[in-house]
């Protein structure tokens, strides 16, 4: 089992788009093997900033799974309701399993050890997501054109934006401010 998940990790580092064609990579532990992506990548997040600011892992790993939930369900509306292409139809399920996957170049985030490397594998790492969330949402909907596919992640990722900006920006006005006369 352990070679199987490192072997879907190896897979979608290297962006092979038949790891999301292949439904023996969706079967029982599936969700299991995406969820453990997912927080690893959440604590390796949380362990790269914490070399500028302090982050609590556990809340890291926590704000990633609803980060991985929120984006998946907007990847499934955007792709399978609103804008599905004659031959989408796929559960939610696999959305959520191949969005998990996706995120696997996350896991790098373990490198960035020194403040001068953490925000170049943090940017990188997180190009190398979009790539990997555009290659299993192209296969995963089984949609015809990449150019639908980075347009339904890019419109996913926008709203995903603004809520959390939202979200940040109602809670900044919340915290008391001290003004000096």
């Amino acid at each position: 089992m352990f070679n199987e998940f490192l072997s879907i990790i190896v897979r979608s580092l290297k962006l092979d788009k038949t790891l999301y064609k292949d439904n023996r990579n969706f079967g029982e532990a599936a969700i299991y093997f995406a969820g453990l992506i997912i927080i690893l990548g959440g604590i390796g997040g949380a362990i790269a900033a914490n070399t500028i600011i302090k982050t609590p892992i556990a809340m890291s790993g926590l704000t990633q799974i609803l980060n991985w939930l929120v984006w998946s369900i907007l990847i499934y509306v955007i792709g399978v309701k609103i804008f599905p292409d004659k031959s989408t139809k796929v559960p939610f399920k696999k959305v959520l399993i191949g969005v998990g996957y996706a995120n696997a170049p996350g896991l790098l985030r373990f490198f960035a050890v020194t403040p001068d490397l953490m925000i170049p594998i943090i940017f990188l790492t997180q190009f190398w997501v979009f790539a990997g969330l555009i290659i299993s949402t192209k296969q995963i909907l089984n949609l015809k054109s990449n150019i639908k596919s980075f347009g339904i992640i890019f419109l996913s990722f926008l709203i995903l934006v603004i809520v959390f900006a939202t979200f940040v920006m109602s809670r900044m006005n919340a915290l008391p401010i001290s003004t000096i006369s």
